[in-house]
């Protein structure tokens, strides 16, 4: 089997041929359909942890989740959909963190609660033992 060269192939396509096919793929790469399903559950994310709770507890992760959600919201008016996806995302992850962070923070204060409360208690029982 004889081979061809590459250059050679591409001396015998027209040239109208290959610049349609190079526009086609590079269009074809360049499109990002429109991220409508990621934005809204970065929106839903975002306002679900939007809490006077994780206002308290986890601000400042809190502050990230919104500042990327409107920039995701500013990249996809700007019709950079693949970026506004991204932002999305870690949007919606960083919602997630907000959540948790202020779940740890008020478990962490009922923890300490209920050994403040153990340790009245067993002081009492001391108290009444010693009489």
């Amino acid at each position: 089997m004889k081979s061809i060269h590459p250059t050679a192939i591409l001396a015998k396509v027209s040239p109208i041929a290959l610049a349609t096919a190079l526009f086609a793929s590079m269009t074809g790469c360049a499109t990002q359909p429109v991220p409508n399903a990621q934005m809204a559950v970065a929106e839903a994310a975002v306002q679900h942890a939007n809490t006077s709770a994780t206002s308290a507890n986890a601000a400042a992760e809190l502050k990230i989740a919104t500042a990327k959600l409107v920039s995701a919201r500013q990249a996809l008016a700007d019709k950079q959909h693949e970026r506004a996806a991204q932002l999305a995302e870690q949007a919606q992850v960083d919602a997630q963190v907000a959540e948790m962070r202020a779940q740890s923070e008020r478990s962490r204060i009922a923890a300490q609660e209920s050994i403040e409360a153990a340790r009245v208690l067993r002081e009492e029982i001391e108290r009444r033992t010693v009489r």
